[in-house]
């Protein structure tokens, strides 16, 4: 029997349902990943650090053909990221920017707009070292941008500019 590939794909979930979805993919034995950073939230009557998505609404699977349809079926999956119909695989390289973003508890501000394109920007220092991204100015802060260009989402990272060079 061939093996088939697995592929990383984006769902949608219901709103606030990331974690519950997480949870029911996993019980299912299905590869589910959830992006979470630290963020500390104000109550009238305390601050605690709680942990959110990263992109709010959407979960990541690493699914073969024969999963696809459990997944759908899923309690809080709405449905896949699709372009023309079909559901689209992340590439395994934006996942591995997402993991590394997660793991460096980096200063990060998600957005769905449109930019226009700066310049080229290529991390040579810190824990993000290697990434390729695009600087931008958000609120009036320079941030390198780096596009998760299949579910449309871009992540802005505040690195120190003595970390950055000109890509190639």
């Amino acid at each position: 029997m061939a093996v088939t590939k697995k592929h990383w794909y984006a769902a949608y979930t219901k709103s606030r349902y990331e974690k519950k979805a997480l949870t029911e993919l996993q019980n299912q034995g299905i590869e589910a990943w959830l992006p979470l950073q630290k963020k500390l939230k104000q109550w009238s009557d305390r601050r605690k650090w709680v942990e959110e998505p990263l992109l709010r609404g959407y979960i990541f699977v690493n699914i073969d053909k024969s999963e696809y349809y459990r997944v759908l079926n899923t309690r809080g999956i709405v449905r896949y990221i699709t372009f023309e119909g079909k559901a689209v695989p992340i590439p395994e390289y934006q996942i591995d920017v997402l993991r590394r973003v997660v793991a460096t508890e980096a200063d990060v501000e998600v957005t769905s707009g449109n930019f226009l394109p700066g310049d080229k920007v290529m991390v040579i220092g810190g824990p993000m070292h290697g990434l390729e991204g695009e600087m931008v100015t958000f609120k009036g802060n320079r941030r390198v941008m780096v596009r998760i260009d299949h579910i449309g989402q871009q992540l802005l990272i505040s690195i120190p500019a003595g970390f950055l060079e000109p890509a190639k």
